[in-house]
Protein backbone atom coordinates (compact mmCIF):
# COMPACT_ATOMS: atom_id res chain seq x y z
CA UNK A 1 0.00 0.00 0.00
CA UNK A 2 1.31 3.45 -0.92
CA UNK A 3 1.95 5.83 1.98
CA UNK A 4 1.10 9.12 0.30
CA UNK A 5 1.88 11.19 3.40
CA UNK A 6 5.50 10.06 3.62
CA UNK A 7 5.81 10.60 -0.14
CA UNK A 8 4.58 14.20 0.23
CA UNK A 9 6.79 14.84 3.26
CA UNK A 10 9.99 13.64 1.60
CA UNK A 11 9.21 15.48 -1.63
CA UNK A 12 8.67 18.63 0.42
CA UNK A 13 12.06 18.24 2.11
CA UNK A 14 13.73 17.67 -1.26
CA UNK A 15 12.14 20.86 -2.63
CA UNK A 16 13.55 22.82 0.33
CA UNK A 17 16.95 21.64 -0.86
CA UNK A 18 16.26 22.84 -4.42
CA UNK A 19 15.12 26.20 -3.07
CA UNK A 20 18.48 26.54 -1.29
CA UNK A 21 20.31 25.75 -4.53
CA UNK A 22 18.30 28.37 -6.42
CA UNK A 23 18.91 30.91 -3.68
CA UNK A 24 22.63 30.16 -3.83
CA UNK A 25 22.70 31.04 -7.52
CA UNK A 26 21.48 34.56 -6.66
CA UNK A 27 25.03 35.31 -5.47
CA UNK A 28 26.20 35.60 -9.07
CA UNK A 29 23.84 38.38 -10.22
CA UNK A 30 24.80 40.29 -7.05
CA UNK A 31 28.54 39.86 -7.69
CA UNK A 32 28.40 40.54 -11.43
CA UNK A 33 25.62 43.15 -11.33
CA UNK A 34 23.41 41.22 -13.77
CA UNK A 35 19.67 41.05 -14.25
CA UNK A 36 18.84 37.50 -13.12
CA UNK A 37 18.51 38.16 -9.37
CA UNK A 38 14.71 38.46 -9.39
CA UNK A 39 14.18 35.26 -11.44
CA UNK A 40 16.24 33.27 -8.92
CA UNK A 41 14.61 34.81 -5.85
CA UNK A 42 11.13 34.27 -7.27
CA UNK A 43 11.95 30.69 -8.26
CA UNK A 44 13.38 29.93 -4.82
CA UNK A 45 10.30 31.41 -3.15
CA UNK A 46 7.83 29.40 -5.23
CA UNK A 47 9.84 26.20 -4.76
CA UNK A 48 10.00 26.75 -0.99
CA UNK A 49 6.24 27.43 -0.84
CA UNK A 50 5.38 24.21 -2.68
CA UNK A 51 7.83 22.36 -0.45
CA UNK A 52 6.09 23.76 2.66
CA UNK A 53 2.68 22.65 1.36
CA UNK A 54 3.92 19.11 0.65
CA UNK A 55 5.70 18.94 4.01
CA UNK A 56 2.55 20.10 5.81
CA UNK A 57 0.49 17.42 4.04
CA UNK A 58 2.83 14.73 5.32
CA UNK A 59 3.99 16.28 8.61
CA UNK A 60 2.47 13.51 10.74
CA UNK A 61 3.58 10.62 8.51
CA UNK A 62 5.65 7.79 9.94
CA UNK A 63 9.19 7.22 8.64
CA UNK A 64 8.51 3.86 7.04
CA UNK A 65 9.18 3.89 3.28
CA UNK A 66 8.15 0.80 1.32
CA UNK A 67 9.26 -0.22 -2.15
CA UNK A 68 6.36 1.48 -3.95
CA UNK A 69 6.94 4.70 -2.04
CA UNK A 70 10.57 4.61 -3.12
CA UNK A 71 9.77 4.44 -6.82
CA UNK A 72 7.22 7.26 -6.55
CA UNK A 73 9.55 9.51 -4.54
CA UNK A 74 12.49 9.03 -6.89
CA UNK A 75 10.53 9.58 -10.11
CA UNK A 76 8.46 12.49 -8.84
CA UNK A 77 11.48 14.21 -7.29
CA UNK A 78 13.23 14.30 -10.67
CA UNK A 79 10.10 15.61 -12.39
CA UNK A 80 9.42 18.25 -9.74
CA UNK A 81 13.05 19.38 -9.67
CA UNK A 82 12.90 19.88 -13.44
CA UNK A 83 9.52 21.65 -13.38
CA UNK A 84 10.61 24.10 -10.68
CA UNK A 85 14.19 24.28 -11.90
CA UNK A 86 13.00 25.66 -15.21
CA UNK A 87 11.47 28.74 -13.54
CA UNK A 88 14.61 30.93 -13.78
CA UNK A 89 14.68 30.31 -17.55
CA UNK A 90 11.02 31.34 -17.84
CA UNK A 91 11.07 34.30 -15.47
CA UNK A 92 14.20 35.70 -17.10
CA UNK A 93 12.88 34.92 -20.59
CA UNK A 94 16.05 33.06 -21.47
CA UNK A 95 14.06 30.41 -23.36
CA UNK A 96 11.28 30.82 -25.86
CA UNK A 97 8.72 28.40 -24.41
CA UNK A 98 7.85 26.11 -21.52
CA UNK A 99 8.92 23.13 -23.63
CA UNK A 100 12.37 24.67 -24.10
CA UNK A 101 12.74 25.57 -20.42
CA UNK A 102 11.71 22.10 -19.24
CA UNK A 103 13.93 20.42 -21.83
CA UNK A 104 16.96 22.47 -20.78
CA UNK A 105 16.40 21.72 -17.10
CA UNK A 106 15.66 18.02 -17.53
CA UNK A 107 18.72 17.77 -19.77
CA UNK A 108 20.69 19.32 -16.92
CA UNK A 109 19.46 17.21 -14.01
CA UNK A 110 19.73 13.97 -16.02
CA UNK A 111 23.25 15.03 -17.15
CA UNK A 112 22.26 14.67 -20.79
CA UNK A 113 23.73 18.00 -21.86
CA UNK A 114 21.63 18.55 -24.99
CA UNK A 115 20.66 22.21 -25.27
CA UNK A 116 18.06 24.33 -27.03
CA UNK A 117 19.98 27.56 -26.42
CA UNK A 118 21.49 29.24 -29.47
CA UNK A 119 23.48 32.04 -27.82
CA UNK A 120 24.90 30.68 -24.57
CA UNK A 121 27.56 33.39 -24.21
CA UNK A 122 24.83 36.03 -23.88
CA UNK A 123 23.40 34.41 -20.72
CA UNK A 124 24.20 35.91 -17.30
CA UNK A 125 26.60 34.12 -14.98
CA UNK A 126 23.85 32.98 -12.60
CA UNK A 127 21.97 31.09 -15.32
CA UNK A 128 25.20 29.57 -16.66
CA UNK A 129 26.11 28.39 -13.17
CA UNK A 130 22.57 27.03 -12.60
CA UNK A 131 22.89 24.92 -15.76
CA UNK A 132 26.15 23.40 -14.51
CA UNK A 133 24.81 23.01 -10.97
CA UNK A 134 21.80 21.03 -12.18
CA UNK A 135 24.21 18.61 -13.84
CA UNK A 136 26.54 18.35 -10.87
CA UNK A 137 23.65 17.82 -8.47
CA UNK A 138 21.98 15.26 -10.71
CA UNK A 139 25.21 13.42 -11.47
CA UNK A 140 25.13 11.09 -8.45
CA UNK A 141 21.41 11.53 -7.89
CA UNK A 142 19.02 13.93 -6.18
CA UNK A 143 17.94 11.46 -3.51
CA UNK A 144 21.47 10.10 -3.08
CA UNK A 145 22.73 13.59 -2.24
CA UNK A 146 19.99 13.95 0.35
CA UNK A 147 20.92 10.61 1.90
CA UNK A 148 24.45 11.97 2.36
CA UNK A 149 23.49 15.25 4.06
CA UNK A 150 20.12 14.59 5.73
CA UNK A 151 19.31 11.46 7.79
CA UNK A 152 15.60 11.64 7.01
CA UNK A 153 14.89 8.35 5.27
CA UNK A 154 15.65 5.87 8.02
CA UNK A 155 15.58 2.25 6.92
CA UNK A 156 13.81 3.29 3.70
CA UNK A 157 16.98 4.90 2.35
CA UNK A 158 18.13 1.65 0.76
CA UNK A 159 14.88 1.37 -1.22
CA UNK A 160 15.37 4.89 -2.57
CA UNK A 161 19.04 4.18 -3.27
CA UNK A 162 18.15 1.06 -5.28
CA UNK A 163 15.49 2.96 -7.26
CA UNK A 164 17.86 5.77 -8.27
CA UNK A 165 21.32 4.18 -8.53
CA UNK A 166 22.51 2.91 -11.90
CA UNK A 167 23.60 -0.63 -12.74
CA UNK A 168 22.26 -4.18 -12.32
CA UNK A 169 23.90 -4.54 -8.88
CA UNK A 170 24.39 -2.08 -6.04
CA UNK A 171 27.36 -2.19 -3.67
CA UNK A 172 27.88 -0.36 -0.38
CA UNK A 173 31.15 0.71 1.19
CA UNK A 174 29.73 0.69 4.71
CA UNK A 175 26.81 -1.01 6.46
CA UNK A 176 25.27 2.44 6.92
CA UNK A 177 24.06 3.88 3.63
CA UNK A 178 24.53 7.50 4.71
CA UNK A 179 28.24 6.83 5.37
CA UNK A 180 28.58 5.24 1.93
CA UNK A 181 26.91 8.29 0.39
CA UNK A 182 29.29 10.68 2.19
CA UNK A 183 32.38 8.80 0.98
CA UNK A 184 31.18 8.66 -2.61
CA UNK A 185 30.29 12.36 -2.60
CA UNK A 186 33.77 13.05 -1.21
CA UNK A 187 35.32 11.31 -4.23
CA UNK A 188 32.95 13.28 -6.48
CA UNK A 189 34.04 16.57 -4.91
CA UNK A 190 37.74 15.66 -5.17
CA UNK A 191 37.37 14.91 -8.90
CA UNK A 192 35.56 18.23 -9.45
CA UNK A 193 38.11 20.33 -7.57
CA UNK A 194 41.12 18.58 -9.13
CA UNK A 195 39.81 19.07 -12.65
CA UNK A 196 38.92 22.70 -11.97
CA UNK A 197 42.41 23.41 -10.63
CA UNK A 198 44.10 21.82 -13.65
CA UNK A 199 41.88 23.81 -16.02
CA UNK A 200 42.97 26.99 -14.26
CA UNK A 201 46.58 26.01 -14.96
CA UNK A 202 45.60 25.84 -18.62
CA UNK A 203 44.61 29.54 -18.58
CA UNK A 204 40.88 28.86 -18.58
CA UNK A 205 38.99 31.64 -16.70
CA UNK A 206 37.98 30.68 -13.14
CA UNK A 207 34.24 30.75 -13.83
CA UNK A 208 34.63 28.64 -16.97
CA UNK A 209 36.87 26.23 -15.05
CA UNK A 210 34.30 25.84 -12.28
CA UNK A 211 31.39 25.17 -14.61
CA UNK A 212 33.41 22.87 -16.88
CA UNK A 213 34.71 20.84 -13.93
CA UNK A 214 31.19 20.42 -12.53
CA UNK A 215 29.86 19.28 -15.91
CA UNK A 216 32.79 16.89 -16.41
CA UNK A 217 32.49 15.18 -13.02
CA UNK A 218 28.77 14.78 -13.68
CA UNK A 219 29.50 13.61 -17.26
CA UNK A 220 26.92 16.18 -18.27
CA UNK A 221 28.49 18.30 -20.99
CA UNK A 222 26.99 21.74 -20.44
CA UNK A 223 29.52 24.42 -21.36
CA UNK A 224 29.57 28.19 -20.94
CA UNK A 225 30.46 28.46 -24.63
CA UNK A 226 28.16 27.80 -27.58
CA UNK A 227 30.91 25.86 -29.37
CA UNK A 228 31.73 23.90 -26.17
CA UNK A 229 35.45 23.24 -25.56
CA UNK A 230 36.25 24.03 -29.20
CA UNK A 231 36.11 27.69 -28.13
CA UNK A 232 39.35 27.39 -26.11
CA UNK A 233 41.41 25.80 -28.90
CA UNK A 234 43.70 24.21 -26.32
CA UNK A 235 45.14 20.68 -26.64
CA UNK A 236 46.02 20.84 -22.93
CA UNK A 237 42.40 21.45 -21.92
CA UNK A 238 41.25 18.67 -24.25
CA UNK A 239 43.69 16.10 -22.86
CA UNK A 240 42.95 17.01 -19.23
CA UNK A 241 39.20 16.89 -19.80
CA UNK A 242 39.49 13.55 -21.62
CA UNK A 243 41.30 12.11 -18.58
CA UNK A 244 38.69 13.37 -16.12
CA UNK A 245 35.78 12.20 -18.27
CA UNK A 246 37.31 8.72 -18.21
CA UNK A 247 37.81 8.91 -14.44
CA UNK A 248 34.21 10.03 -13.94
CA UNK A 249 33.08 7.01 -15.96
CA UNK A 250 34.52 4.58 -13.39
CA UNK A 251 32.38 3.08 -10.63
CA UNK A 252 32.74 5.52 -7.71
CA UNK A 253 32.84 2.69 -5.20
CA UNK A 254 35.81 1.28 -7.09
CA UNK A 255 37.43 4.73 -7.19
CA UNK A 256 37.08 5.01 -3.44
CA UNK A 257 38.83 1.68 -2.92
CA UNK A 258 41.54 2.49 -5.48
CA UNK A 259 42.26 6.06 -4.31
CA UNK A 260 41.34 6.52 -0.66
CA UNK A 261 42.00 2.90 0.34
CA UNK A 262 45.15 2.86 -1.83
CA UNK A 263 44.31 -0.38 -3.61
CA UNK A 264 44.73 0.53 -7.33
CA UNK A 265 45.19 -3.14 -8.23
CA UNK A 266 41.45 -3.56 -7.63
CA UNK A 267 40.87 -1.59 -10.82
CA UNK A 268 42.69 -4.17 -12.94
CA UNK A 269 40.85 -7.03 -11.26
CA UNK A 270 37.44 -5.53 -11.98
CA UNK A 271 35.74 -7.08 -15.01
CA UNK A 272 33.67 -4.01 -15.87
CA UNK A 273 36.64 -1.65 -15.66
CA UNK A 274 38.63 -3.84 -18.06
CA UNK A 275 35.68 -3.91 -20.49
CA UNK A 276 35.29 -0.15 -20.19
CA UNK A 277 38.93 0.70 -20.87
CA UNK A 278 39.24 -2.06 -23.50
CA UNK A 279 36.22 -0.90 -25.52
CA UNK A 280 37.33 2.75 -25.19
CA UNK A 281 40.78 1.84 -26.53
CA UNK A 282 39.35 -0.10 -29.49
CA UNK A 283 36.94 2.71 -30.43
CA UNK A 284 39.70 5.33 -30.14
CA UNK A 285 42.13 3.30 -32.24
CA UNK A 286 39.54 2.74 -34.98
CA UNK A 287 38.59 6.44 -35.25
CA UNK A 288 42.23 7.56 -35.08
CA UNK A 289 43.06 5.33 -38.05
CA UNK A 290 39.95 6.50 -39.93
CA UNK A 291 40.93 10.15 -39.45
CA UNK A 292 44.51 9.47 -40.52
CA UNK A 293 43.36 7.69 -43.68
CA UNK A 294 40.47 9.92 -44.77
CA UNK A 295 41.42 13.40 -43.50
CA UNK A 296 44.51 15.62 -43.70
CA UNK A 297 44.99 15.46 -39.91
CA UNK A 298 48.31 14.34 -38.44
CA UNK A 299 48.78 11.59 -35.89
CA UNK A 300 48.63 13.76 -32.76
CA UNK A 301 45.53 15.67 -33.85
CA UNK A 302 43.78 12.50 -35.00
CA UNK A 303 44.49 10.75 -31.71
CA UNK A 304 43.55 13.78 -29.60
CA UNK A 305 40.23 14.35 -31.33
CA UNK A 306 39.40 10.64 -31.47
CA UNK A 307 40.26 10.01 -27.81
CA UNK A 308 38.27 13.05 -26.69
CA UNK A 309 35.21 12.32 -28.81
CA UNK A 310 35.09 8.64 -27.85
CA UNK A 311 35.45 9.59 -24.18
CA UNK A 312 32.68 12.19 -24.39
CA UNK A 313 30.41 9.70 -26.20
CA UNK A 314 31.11 6.60 -24.11
CA UNK A 315 30.94 8.44 -20.78
CA UNK A 316 27.83 10.22 -22.14
CA UNK A 317 29.35 13.61 -21.28
CA UNK A 318 28.59 15.43 -24.50
CA UNK A 319 31.38 18.00 -24.76
CA UNK A 320 32.63 18.80 -28.25
CA UNK A 321 36.03 19.68 -29.68
CA UNK A 322 35.13 18.95 -33.30
CA UNK A 323 32.10 18.43 -35.51
CA UNK A 324 32.27 14.68 -36.03
CA UNK A 325 29.57 14.95 -38.71
CA UNK A 326 32.42 16.17 -40.96
CA UNK A 327 34.39 12.99 -40.28
CA UNK A 328 34.15 9.74 -42.30
CA UNK A 329 30.69 8.21 -41.92
CA UNK A 330 32.11 5.01 -40.41
CA UNK A 331 33.10 7.02 -37.33
CA UNK A 332 29.46 8.00 -36.74
CA UNK A 333 28.52 4.36 -36.27
CA UNK A 334 31.40 3.77 -33.86
CA UNK A 335 30.41 6.82 -31.80
CA UNK A 336 26.77 5.64 -31.72
CA UNK A 337 27.92 2.26 -30.45
CA UNK A 338 30.03 4.01 -27.80
CA UNK A 339 26.97 6.05 -26.79
CA UNK A 340 24.94 2.88 -26.29
CA UNK A 341 27.69 0.88 -24.53
CA UNK A 342 28.45 3.53 -21.91
CA UNK A 343 30.97 3.40 -19.08
CA UNK A 344 30.64 1.79 -15.64
CA UNK A 345 27.65 1.27 -13.38
CA UNK A 346 27.80 3.26 -10.17
CA UNK A 347 29.27 6.27 -12.00
CA UNK A 348 27.60 9.45 -13.23
CA UNK A 349 27.30 8.12 -16.80
CA UNK A 350 24.26 6.97 -18.74
CA UNK A 351 23.64 4.35 -21.47
CA UNK A 352 23.52 0.58 -20.91
CA UNK A 353 26.80 0.32 -18.95
CA UNK A 354 29.79 -1.90 -19.70
CA UNK A 355 28.92 -4.40 -16.99
CA UNK A 356 25.74 -5.35 -18.82
CA UNK A 357 27.63 -5.87 -22.07
CA UNK A 358 30.20 -8.00 -20.25
CA UNK A 359 27.44 -10.11 -18.72
CA UNK A 360 25.65 -10.51 -22.05
CA UNK A 361 28.88 -11.60 -23.73
CA UNK A 362 29.52 -14.20 -21.04
CA UNK A 363 25.95 -15.49 -21.26
CA UNK A 364 26.37 -16.02 -25.01
CA UNK A 365 29.78 -17.64 -24.49
CA UNK A 366 28.37 -19.98 -21.84
CA UNK A 367 25.55 -20.93 -24.20
CA UNK A 368 28.05 -22.07 -26.84
CA UNK A 369 29.97 -24.01 -24.21
CA UNK A 370 26.77 -25.59 -22.95
CA UNK A 371 25.95 -26.79 -26.48
CA UNK A 372 29.29 -28.63 -26.55
CA UNK A 373 29.06 -29.85 -22.93
CA UNK A 374 25.35 -30.25 -22.04
CA UNK A 375 26.01 -31.49 -18.50
CA UNK A 376 28.52 -28.80 -17.58
CA UNK A 377 27.71 -26.30 -14.82
CA UNK A 378 28.67 -22.88 -16.14
CA UNK A 379 28.05 -20.11 -13.62
CA UNK A 380 28.22 -16.51 -14.77
CA UNK A 381 31.03 -14.75 -12.90
CA UNK A 382 31.79 -11.04 -12.84
CA UNK A 383 34.96 -10.04 -10.96
CA UNK A 384 34.93 -13.47 -9.32
CA UNK A 385 31.35 -13.15 -8.05
CA UNK A 386 28.66 -15.54 -9.28
CA UNK A 387 25.71 -13.65 -10.79
CA UNK A 388 22.29 -14.97 -9.75
CA UNK A 389 19.62 -16.08 -12.21
CA UNK A 390 17.42 -13.22 -10.97
CA UNK A 391 20.00 -10.63 -12.06
CA UNK A 392 20.47 -12.41 -15.40
CA UNK A 393 16.72 -12.27 -16.01
CA UNK A 394 16.64 -8.57 -15.14
CA UNK A 395 19.61 -8.00 -17.46
CA UNK A 396 17.87 -9.60 -20.44
CA UNK A 397 14.67 -7.67 -19.69
CA UNK A 398 16.63 -4.41 -19.51
CA UNK A 399 18.43 -5.08 -22.79
CA UNK A 400 15.19 -5.94 -24.60
CA UNK A 401 13.41 -2.88 -23.15
CA UNK A 402 16.33 -0.56 -24.00
CA UNK A 403 16.40 -1.60 -27.65
CA UNK A 404 12.60 -1.54 -27.81
CA UNK A 405 12.40 2.00 -26.44
CA UNK A 406 14.99 3.17 -28.98
CA UNK A 407 12.87 1.75 -31.80
CA UNK A 408 9.63 3.25 -30.45
CA UNK A 409 11.30 6.62 -29.83
CA UNK A 410 12.83 6.58 -33.30
CA UNK A 411 9.44 5.95 -34.94
CA UNK A 412 7.82 8.62 -32.75
CA UNK A 413 10.37 11.23 -33.82
CA UNK A 414 9.92 10.27 -37.47
CA UNK A 415 6.14 10.81 -37.21
CA UNK A 416 6.85 14.34 -35.95
CA UNK A 417 8.77 15.11 -39.13
CA UNK A 418 12.29 14.78 -37.69
CA UNK A 419 14.82 13.52 -40.26
CA UNK A 420 15.71 9.81 -40.38
CA UNK A 421 19.27 10.17 -39.08
CA UNK A 422 18.42 12.97 -36.66
CA UNK A 423 15.52 10.95 -35.20
CA UNK A 424 17.79 8.00 -34.46
CA UNK A 425 20.54 10.21 -33.05
CA UNK A 426 18.35 12.19 -30.64
CA UNK A 427 16.59 9.02 -29.44
CA UNK A 428 19.84 7.22 -28.64
CA UNK A 429 21.33 10.40 -27.18
CA UNK A 430 18.32 11.21 -24.98
CA UNK A 431 17.84 7.69 -23.66
CA UNK A 432 21.57 7.31 -23.03
CA UNK A 433 21.86 10.84 -21.51
CA UNK A 434 24.62 11.63 -24.01
CA UNK A 435 23.92 15.11 -25.45
CA UNK A 436 24.98 15.46 -29.09
CA UNK A 437 23.12 13.50 -31.74
CA UNK A 438 23.54 13.13 -35.48
CA UNK A 439 22.94 15.36 -38.51
CA UNK A 440 21.34 18.69 -37.67
CA UNK A 441 21.32 17.71 -33.99
CA UNK A 442 25.05 16.97 -33.95
CA UNK A 443 27.70 18.70 -31.83
CA UNK A 444 27.67 21.86 -33.94
CA UNK A 445 23.93 22.50 -33.46
CA UNK A 446 21.40 23.02 -30.68
CA UNK A 447 18.13 21.07 -30.58
CA UNK A 448 16.04 24.24 -30.72
CA UNK A 449 14.65 23.49 -34.18
CA UNK A 450 12.95 20.30 -33.02
CA UNK A 451 9.14 20.43 -32.67
CA UNK A 452 7.90 21.00 -29.12
CA UNK A 453 6.41 17.49 -29.08
CA UNK A 454 9.85 16.08 -29.86
CA UNK A 455 11.37 18.10 -27.00
CA UNK A 456 8.80 16.73 -24.55
CA UNK A 457 9.44 13.23 -25.91
CA UNK A 458 13.20 13.65 -25.52
CA UNK A 459 12.72 14.93 -21.97
CA UNK A 460 10.79 11.78 -21.12
CA UNK A 461 13.50 9.62 -22.68
CA UNK A 462 16.12 11.47 -20.62
CA UNK A 463 14.20 10.75 -17.44
CA UNK A 464 13.66 7.04 -18.02
CA UNK A 465 17.25 6.72 -19.26
CA UNK A 466 18.66 8.36 -16.11
CA UNK A 467 16.54 6.18 -13.81
CA UNK A 468 17.28 3.08 -15.92
CA UNK A 469 13.85 2.45 -17.43
CA UNK A 470 11.97 0.36 -14.92
CA UNK A 471 11.82 2.83 -12.02
CA UNK A 472 9.75 5.16 -14.21
CA UNK A 473 7.93 2.71 -16.49
CA UNK A 474 6.69 0.78 -13.45
CA UNK A 475 4.52 3.76 -12.54
CA UNK A 476 2.59 3.29 -15.81
CA UNK A 477 1.54 -0.22 -14.77
CA UNK A 478 -2.07 -0.32 -13.44
CA UNK A 479 -1.11 -3.05 -10.97
CA UNK A 480 1.42 -0.73 -9.31
CA UNK A 481 -1.37 1.48 -7.99
CA UNK A 482 -3.47 -1.34 -6.57
CA UNK A 483 -3.55 -1.70 -2.79
CA UNK A 484 -2.16 -5.23 -2.82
Amino acid sequence: MINYKIVAKILGILLFLEAILLLGCSIFPICFGESDLVPFLASAGITCLIGLILFWIGHDADKKVNRKDGYIIVTFSWVLFSLLGMLPFLFGRYTESVANAFFETMSGFTTTGATVLDNIESLPHGILFWRSLTQWFGGLGIVFFTIAVLPIFGSGGMKLFAAETTGPTHSKLHPRLDVTAKWIWTIYLIITLAHGALLLLGDMPWFDSLCTAMSTAATGGYSVKQSSLMAYNSPYIEYITTLFMLISGVNFTLLYVAILKRQPVRLLKDTEFRWYIGSYSVFTLFITIALLVDTPMGLEESFRLASFQVATAQTTTGFGTADYMLWPSCTWLVLCIAMMVGACAGSTTGAMKSIRLAMLFKIVRNQFRHMLHPNAVLPLRISGVVISNEIKTTLLAFFFAYIGIILVGWVFMLTLGVGFMEAFGITVSSLGNVGPGLGNCGPAYSWNNLPDAAKWGCSFLMLIGRLELFSVLLLFSPSFWKKH
